[in-house]
């Protein structure tokens, strides 16, 4: 009964998911193919910025452990500039390079003691530190926005494609003119499709934007914890 119903409404019977989708009507595939996209963007940002932080979090283990092993600023600068780039050693190196233009020829082996910087220069330090901090953290935040946009959007556009293809389904239902759970039930499977494309796309994207903003806001804290002890170390070596 449910078949002939069906092949009167001229529609093919679905035996799998993969029918609902191909079955499906052309708004419904296109809000499919949306979500299919925004699913390999979301994968490759996700694989992108693991390896992104994997790569950032190695050196910075490779500075820490250089800082380390230095005795003094003099000591650390060599260290450092031997290391590949990183936040960290952009941060430190900007903080240098501006100590330097301050007091010229005040971190060579050998210089005589300087005098130690003013409070409005240690200030002007303090906010060169601070700009290269937001920098980095501007930086290593790429790509996480689009994540966000995934996450929201793609349940939202589910919905959509859901609301769609309900309304077809009670578009069939006139015209058919039959109310028999064996015509409705195709046409309301397939409505549901979306939906649960949207939530399959959607809850990577949630996860792993989470997951990346922790990880940026431990960088970034780090990242200002070392500002401050670079800081403190000028104060120690009475350069401040």
């Amino acid at each position: 009964m449910i078949h002939l119903l069906l092949m009167q409404a001229g529609r093919q019977v679905p035996e799998s998911a993969w029918d609902l989708i191909w079955g499906g009507t052309l708004p419904t595939k296109i809000v499919l193919l949306v979500l299919a996209a925004f699913s390999i963007g979301s994968w490759v940002i996700i694989f992108w910025k693991w390896k992104h932080f994997r790569e950032v979090r190695r050196e910075g283990d490779r500075f820490l452990d250089a800082m380390e092993r230095a005795q003094r600023l003099e000591d650390a600068y060599r260290l450092i500039i031997s290391l590949p780039d990183s936040p960290y050693g952009r941060v430190f190196r900007q903080g240098v390079n501006f100590f330097s233009e301050l007091r010229p020829g005040a971190l060579r082996e050998g210089a005589p003691k300087s005098e130690g910087l003013s409070l409005t220069q240690l200030e002007a330090l303090r906010m060169t530190l601070e700009k290269e901090e937001s920098e980095e953290r501007d930086e290593l935040a790429v790509g996480l926005t689009w994540l966000a946009v995934i996450g929201s959007i793609s349940p939202l556009l589910g919905l959509m494609g859901t609301v769609i293809g309900v309304m077809n389904a009670f578009l069939g239902i006139v015209a058919t003119g039959s109310t028999n759970i064996g015509a409705v039930a195709p046409g309301v499977a397939e409505a549901l499709v979306p939906t649960v494309v949207g939530l399959a796309v959607a809850i990577p994207a949630v996860i792993g934007y989470n997951y990346y903003v922790a990880r940026l806001n431990s960088v970034a804290s780090e990242l200002e914890g070392f500002s401050s002890e670079f800081i403190g170390t000028l104060a120690r070596e009475g350069r401040v």
